[in-house]
């Protein structure tokens, strides 16, 4: 073992286990989404992941001293992130999974970077499109008709929970250059963002849910396992998954911490196959792969040597993958 090998092992252990638990996380949601769906309304199952999403944020900003943002401007912005980037997506992929599979679910937010690309090039103007990042577009774009297997025509409930799926990856195409562009550049720490984020998405869903669902439903009347898997969406998937990701942005840089998009489908797919018994068609997969083939070359993962994370970044790139769907 030489002299330079000995600090890059050093840094990889300090970074990689909280990468593979936050790849972990996120690719267990599906199946939380899954469970919880079979007894709650979309709504209501979102009303509560994001109340206990922003309880358990409000318990970190509590322990590390942190403050929410005071600043009219900056909830004004949240407005619009809270509901394109919380309270659309996560409602859509419960919608989705009445539908179609968890893992098919998770195949789908693989395809946010490559909505998030074009948005930020012709809607925000925060990216510049180059001939890279147009190639990947353009795999990503046959990826995403193998998955959905056009050549066997559309229509059905299948395909609408597919369509709806890859809704709520839109929503995060446009939250997250959205945030980019408006809220980046603010002063308060993205522990402060999120949790004001969630604050505000809870109090869209709760005005939104009872009048398009009812009133939501008491925890008492709820099995354990849709109780534990709320608690599991909020408190992990939407509250620890968070500080859990900007510590790895710290410690190994944005983009490599941006790269967890890539083990998101991966334990979704093992996730719902293992607890769910769950099966794809051939296609799905095979889109999935070419799905991120377009994303690795978008995002200038292949094709290029990139250079070696600088410890301490902070910066988070458009291309964040959104917190566990």
């Amino acid at each position: 073992m030489t002299a330079d090998l000995t600090p890059d092992r050093a840094a990889l252990r300090s970074w990689l286990p909280g990468f593979l638990a936050l790849g972990v996380i996120w690719g267990s949601s599906f199946l939380f989404i899954k469970v919880g769906v079979a007894e709650l309304h979309p709504l209501h199952l979102t009303l509560y992941r994001v109340a206990t999403g922003a309880a358990t944020l409000l318990v970190v900003l509590a322990v590390l001293r942190d403050r929410l943002p005071r600043e009219p401007r900056i909830w004004a912005h949240l407005l619009v992130v809270a509901a394109f980037g919380v309270s659309l997506p996560f409602t859509l992929f419960g919608f989705g999974e009445q539908r179609v599979e968890s893992m098919l679910a998770g195949i789908w937010n693989a395809t946010t970077p490559l909505i998030v690309l074009p948005l930020a090039v012709l809607v925000f103007r925060t990216e510049r499109l180059t001939v890279r990042r147009a190639v990947g577009l353009g795999l990503g774009f046959v990826g995403v008709l193998v998955v959905l297997g056009v050549w066997e025509g559309v229509g059905g409930a299948h395909f609408t929970g597919q369509l709806m799926c890859l809704g709520a990856a839109a929503g995060y195409g446009v939250a997250i250059p959205y945030q980019k562009k408006f809220i980046a550049g603010s002063t308060y720490s993205g522990l402060s963002l999120s949790a004001a984020q969630l604050l505000v998405a809870t109090a869209q869903l709760a005005v939104v849910a009872p009048l398009v669902a009812g009133a939501p439903p008491m925890p008492a009347g709820l099995s354990g396992q849709v109780v534990a898997s709320v608690l599991a969406l909020g408190a992990l998937g939407t509250g620890l998954a968070f500080v859990i990701n900007l510590r790895n942005i710290r410690v190994a840089g944005a983009s490599t911490a941006s790269t967890v998009t890539y083990l998101i489908p991966v334990f979704a797919v093992l996730v719902g196959a293992l607890v769910l018994d769950e099966r794809m068609n051939w296609h799905q997969p095979v889109g999935a792969l070419i799905v991120l083939l377009g994303v690795a070359v978008a995002q200038g993962v292949l094709g290029r040597r990139r250079p070696r994370p600088v410890l301490g970044a902070a910066a988070v790139p458009a291309t964040e993958p959104a917190a566990g769907a």
